[in-house]
């Protein structure tokens, strides 16, 4: 009896922790194990008041013959006889037959609920009557008392479902050389939603940017060395932008800068970058200056930047920023600094700790440090040794990473 409790109790936190699309997925097997999926999954009520009905029944038979066992080996009269066997009994039933089984089967839901189909869809005809019976009493008080519909059958999943669904996929296919760009795709969409600004904004110290004053004949010069098509305009200091310049807006001859200076948009760090496209889209506008919460200049970000979290990098003949990953032996990179924390987990699966604080590996290290390491220096972060190649004034630019095993 304690078997089939614990059976009865796996199938029912089974049935509930399991992907649901992963369920569809195989029902939509056309073969004998699909189709019994598909009977005892068509009404979820049904199926988990089964699982209720045998998990009781199963109890009370329990109750009968561990009773007399117990009055056996245990002969104590009285209420502390009583105290005692009961406390016995419930502690053998917690333990084997609800505890154990459901911790079990919730982690391995997907797989068990399709290893124990069959004897799951035996228990749903023998205790269909009884289930039926059970879920329109239900219903009933539902419909009298809470004015609610009643059993319902879900026809969505949720994003956490399909999220989850998709990193199976992404594990599976680590072995691959290369993952499926459709699945990265979709990973990528459902996290958009999640992206701040400043997580895909080019950095302040990357941004180029003029004075008010420089002539047209320096800008033209800086636009054929940089490759860009739009370089922001500032007032004295790069925190205080007053707009951008459009490279075809120089066939104008202007006399100066202010003759073809266009509005720039300024977006907060914390604004997701959907919002950023919705309102780059509505204002016609392909560039926003990101700004901090002191109303300095953080960076900039584009609708290519915004466009690369669905998609991926995309490169072009003007990108000259070349971000070094290299993989030098086992467990042992050069990376440079400048690379996400968050790329090199999904790329390289290192398991660094990721948070808000900062996005690259660079702003791991300093997080860490609290400074600026000097070259040469070690540091040791959890499981990861990193070792500063290249560093300037401001920020580290190049590392060593190496993983430690212990021992």
């Amino acid at each position: 009896m304690l078997i089939l409790s614990a059976f009865f109790s796996g199938m029912e936190i089974a049935y509930v922790s399991s992907n649901k699309i992963h369920i569809e997925i195989e029902k939509k097997q056309n073969n004998f194990l699909s189709g019994i999926l598909k009977k005892i999954t068509k009404r979820p009520s049904k199926f988990i008041a089964t699982m209720l009905v045998g998990n009781n029944i199963a109890l009370v038979i329990y109750g009968f013959f561990m009773g007399d066992l117990l009055m056996e080996y245990i002969p104590l009269a009285g209420f502390g006889g009583l105290l005692v066997q009961t406390i016995i009994s419930t502690l053998i039933i917690l333990l084997t037959a609800e505890f154990l089984p459901k911790v079990f089967f919730q982690i391995y839901a997907n797989s068990l609920v399709k290893v124990f189909a069959v004897p799951a869809y035996f228990f749903y005809v023998l205790f269909s009557f009884i289930s039926e019976f059970i879920i329109w009493i239900s219903d009933l008080v539902l419909k009298l008392i809470f004015k609610s519909e009643g059993d319902t059958v879900q026809l969505t999943f949720s994003k956490l479902e399909l999220g989850n669904y998709i990193s199976e996929q992404m594990d599976i296919s680590e072995a691959k050389e290369e993952m499926d760009s459709e699945i990265q795709i979709f990973q990528n969409a459902l996290d958009f939603s999640e992206v701040k600004s400043r997580e895909a904004m080019i950095p302040r110290t990357e941004v180029v940017a003029v004075d008010i004053d420089t002539s047209p004949k320096e800008l033209a010069k800086l636009f054929t060395e940089t490759g860009l098509s739009k370089i922001l305009v500032y007032n004295e200091n790069i925190d205080d932008i007053l707009g951008y310049i459009h490279s075809f807006e120089l066939f104008k001859k202007p006399a100066n800068l202010k003759k073809v200076l266009m509005p720039v948009v300024f977006v907060p760090e914390t604004m997701l970058v959907k919002d950023v496209l919705g309102i780059l889209s509505k204002k016609r506008k392909s560039l926003a200056v990101v700004i901090d919460e002191y109303g300095g200049t953080s960076g900039i970000i584009t609708v290519e930047d915004i466009i690369e979290e669905l998609f991926g990098e995309i490169e072009d003949e003007h990108d000259s920023i070349a971000l070094i990953e290299e993989e030098l032996g086992e467990d042992h990179f050069k990376f440079s600094a400048r690379l996400e924390v968050d790329y090199l987990n999904e790329n390289y699966k290192l398991d660094l700790e990721e948070s808000e604080n900062y996005e690259t590996l660079g702003g791991l290290i300093v997080n860490h440090t609290e400074e600026i390491p000097e070259k040469g220096e070690t540091v040791e972060i959890d499981k990861f040794t990193f070792t500063i190649l290249e560093v300037s004034n401001t920020k580290i630019e190049l590392v060593e990473l190496k993983i430690i095993h212990e021992d």
